[in-house]
């Protein structure tokens, strides 16, 4: 079954009004989804640092994204963590000898950030730290970085697609020639499995999530529904076909609860026994890439390399006639 973004020349059926006038009132104004994001997690720095760590389970994302970062960065660099938010990542790389610089769009964030770095005493390798939206990374020149994340679900909180396009192209623009990217978003799928499991009551609204992908509280898929901020769910193949379309090479695909998604407490339990969570980290990291965990987990991951860019189509047509 193929999805869909939404449609905003139609009328969205598991919706009771119009959606292209809310979303041209509520999401194409820009400033007022990016107001909702930045509401929300001016409120929530502190569960954010510590969200990765709160359970076994939850460590398993913190576990898993750093198992593709070790794999793909190079041995050092200059990386960018873009939306890298009270700087989990930043810190773990700035100890393992890289230079970050960070940025994010909530200032509580980065302010949260400080503390957690100085206290880390990893201040030398974490060269700035900027307040910026991943849409404009204009204060960076193009192939600065020898690696670029985007991690914890940024790129999920940009509603329209063409901005999700946009912070796309930064992305890749600021990253070196054959440098390695990371992108991490809520799975629509992972998503679905959740309703049905902690949210019953939502069911109803299912279609709305599976066909159109987009959450606003209290406007989509209905008033009634709150509890989170503005985010657009992903597909696997949305958010590979996003970078391959804009010249990145796919390296890989993860979810990142691998096996373990949605089984928190079965998760948590088997933590106990020091031998059997080895033993179950170490499948989760070898089958988490498999195309039958990817979609359902809870977050997905991308990797990519940046290519040469392509020449363009006049290029083509010139060198082929200098060649004959």
């Amino acid at each position: 079954m193929k999805v869909h973004a939404l449609n905003l020349n139609k009328a969205d059926k598991h919706v009771g009004y119009f959606v292209p006038i809310i979303w041209r009132f509520l999401v194409r104004r820009n400033q007022d989804a990016e107001k909702l994001v930045k509401d929300w997690f001016a409120k929530t720095a502190s569960y954010e640092w510590k969200r990765l760590r709160q359970n076994p389970y939850h460590q398993l994302e913190f576990i898993v994204s750093m198992h593709f970062l070790e794999k793909y960065l190079p041995k050092r660099g200059l990386l960018l963590d873009a939306g890298g938010g009270p700087g989990r990542y930043t810190i773990a790389l700035a100890k393992k000898g890289y230079d970050v610089f960070l940025l994010d769009l909530v200032r509580e964030m980065l302010e949260f950030a400080k503390r957690k770095i100085k206290r880390e005493r990893v201040q030398r390798k974490v060269k700035q730290i900027i307040e910026g939206s991943i849409t404009d990374l204009s204060m960076f020149d193009d192939e600065t970085f020898d690696g670029v994340l985007c991690l914890g679900g940024p790129l999920s909180h940009l509603l329209d697609s063409k901005q999700r396009e946009t912070a796309a192209k930064e992305l890749i623009r600021v990253a070196k020639t054959g440098a390695p990217l990371f992108v991490s978003v809520i799975s629509r799928l992972g998503l679905l499995k959740t309703i049905l499991y902690r949210l019953p009551d939502e069911i109803r609204d299912c279609h709305h999530h599976l066909e159109v992908g987009d959450y606003i509280p209290g406007v989509l898929p209905r008033k009634e529904v709150t509890g989170f901020t503005a985010a657009h769910w992903f597909m696997p193949e949305e958010l590979k076909e996003l970078f391959e379309g804009l010249n990145v090479e796919t390296l890989d695909l993860a979810g990142l609860e691998g096996l373990s998604s949605h089984l928190e407490r079965a998760t948590n339990r088997l933590h106990k026994d020091e031998e059997k969570w080895n033993v179950w980290v170490d499948i989760v990291l070898k089958t988490c890439n498999h195309p039958s965990i990817v979609g359902t987990a809870e977050h997905i991951m991308y990797i990519g390399r940046k290519t040469p860019s392509k020449p363009r189509n006049q290029e083509i047509i010139l060198r082929k006639r200098l060649e004959h």
